[in-house]
C-alpha cells in the first residue's frame, strides 16, 4: 500500500550482526564474501576522496566542497544496485556515486576549483554532473525517465536529493508528474537530518517517505548507514520501475557528519552529543565489524584497501593541482548545442574588449 510506511529496513546492526529480514535479505543473497569486501572498499575510498577534497579546499585549492562524510553507505549501496545503462541524476554531494560509476578522480574537483563548467562527460558514465539548484534535478530526472520510456528503453532512472530538497516545489512537481505519467524513476532521498542549519523535524514532522505516499507512490525507509539494506531496497525499487510499475521512493536515513559545505560551521547548530550518537552508527565501522564477524577482514585486506584509497586520493589531488585555468573563449562554449549567431557576436565583442584592455595596459607600462 502506498500509504503504509514500515520501520526502516535494516540488514546489519551497528555492531556488525546480521538482522533477520528474509523479505529483503533475498534481494542481496548473491552478495558473497568478495562482494562484501568490495562494498567496504568502495566506502573507504569514497571517504578518502572526501577528506582529500576537503583538505584541498582548506589549503585554498578549491573554492568550496560539499562533504559526504557519513553518507558512504547510502551512496555506495544505491549506486551498486543499478545497471550500467541505468541513468543517474545527482545533487552536489554524490562523490561516492561518481567514483563507483567510473568517474576519474582526477576530474572530480574541476567544477569545485572553478576551472570548468562541469567535471565529466555525463554520457560516458550515465550520470549527470552536480546540480547546484536544490531540487531541480527531480524534474530533470522525471522528464528524462519519461522520454526514455517513450523511446522503449527498459532502464531505471534514479535521482538523488537531500531532505531539504523535499521542501522545494520542484520536487513536489516531479513526484506529481512522475505518478501522473508513470515515469520509471526512483526518487532516492538521503535524509541526513539537516538542511544546512535546519533540522529535518522542523521541515517535516512526519517521515519524508510519507510525502511520496501522499502522491500514491510506493515508498520505503531504509537504514542509510547499512550498505546491504540500501543495496536491497534500491534493487527492489529499480526493478519496480523497470517493470513498468511506475515511480518509487526510497528514504535513506543517514547523517551528515561534517558541514553542509566547507563554507558552513555545523558547531553553531549541532551538539557534540548528537554527533556522538551518529558516530556510533558510522557506516564504514559497521561494515568492518560485519567483515570481522564473518572472518573476512585481515591485515592483508586492510592494507589493500588502504593502498587503493591512497592511490585514488593521490590522483584526485594531482588532478586538482594540475587543472588548467580555462581560456576566455571557453565562457561561450556549450551555451547552445549548435553554433548561434548571438554567441558568435558576444564572443567577438569580448575578444575585442580583452584586446583593448591588454593594449591599454601595455601603453601604461
Amino acid at each position: 500500500m502506498a500509504d503504509k510506511i514500515d520501520f526502516p529496513v535494516q540488514l546489519v546492526q551497528p555492531d556488525g550482526r546480521r538482522v533477520h529480514r528474509p523479505d529483503y535479505a533475498t534481494l542481496v543473497s548473491d552478495v558473497g564474501p568478495a562482494e562484501l569486501r568490495d562494498l567496504y572498499e568502495d566506502m573507504v575510498v569514497a571517504r578518502r576522496i572526501d577528506t582529500e577534497a576537503t583538505a584541498l579546499q582548506r589549503q585554498g585549492q578549491l573554492g568550496i566542497w560539499a562533504p559526504l562524510l557519513g553518507q558512504e553507505a547510502a551512496q555506495v549501496g544505491s549506486v551498486r544496485a543499478l545497471n550500467p545503462d541505468d541513468y543517474i541524476f545527482t545533487s552536489y554531494r554524490e562523490h561516492a556515486v561518481a567514483y563507483c560509476r567510473g568517474v576519474d578522480p582526477a576530474v572530480m574537483t574541476r567544477m569545485w576549483r572553478g576551472c570548468a563548467y562541469s567535471g565529466w562527460d555525463p554520457a560516458a558514465v550515465n550520470m549527470t554532473n552536480p546540480a547546484i539548484v536544490v531540487g531541480s534535478q527531480g524534474l530533470h530526472a522525471t522528464g528524462y525517465a519519461l522520454g526514455v520510456h517513450l523511446d522503449g528503453a527498459e532502464i531505471a532512472t534514479l535521482v538523488y536529493f537531500g531532505d531539504g530538497a523535499t521542501s522545494q516545489g520542484d520536487m513536489s512537481e516531479a513526484l506529481g508528474f512522475a505518478m501522473s505519467f508513470n515515469a520509471p524513476v526512483v526518487f532516492f532521498c538521503q535524509n541526513n537530518q539537516w538542511a544546512i542549519s535546519e533540522p529535518v523535524h522542523l521541515q517535516s514532522p512526519s517521515p519524508i517517505a510519507r510525502r511520496a505516499a501522499g502522491f500514491g507512490m510506493p515508498a520505503v525507509q531504509v537504514d542509510g548507514n547499512d550498505v546491504l539494506a540500501v543495496l536491497a531496497v534500491t534493487r527492489q525499487a529499480a526493478r519496480h520501475v523497470r517493470e513498468g510499475a511506475g515511480p518509487s521512493f526510497v528514504e535513506a536515513i543517514t547523517y551528515r557528519m561534517g558541514p553542509h559545505t566547507t563554507a558552513d560551521d555545523p558547531t553553531r547548530y549541532r551538539t557534540a552529543a548528537e554527533n556522538e550518537v551518529w558516530l556510533a552508527r558510522d557506516p564504514i565501522d559497521r561494515m568492518r565489524r560485519l567483515l570481522v564477524r564473518e572472518g573476512l577482514f585481515d591485515d592483508a585486506f586492510a592494507q589493500r584497501v588502504a593502498d587503493r584509497a591512497d592511490d585514488v586520493g593521490s590522483r584526485l589531488r594531482a588532478g586538482a593541482l594540475e587543472a588548467a585555468d580555462p581560456g576566455p573563449d571557453e565562457l561561450f562554449e556549450h551555451v547552445y548545442a549548435t553554433a548561434h549567431p548571438l554567441i558568435d557576436e558576444e564572443r567577438a565583442a569580448y575578444r575585442a574588449y580583452l584586446d583593448n584592455l591588454t593594449a591599454g595596459e601595455e601603453a601604461l607600462s
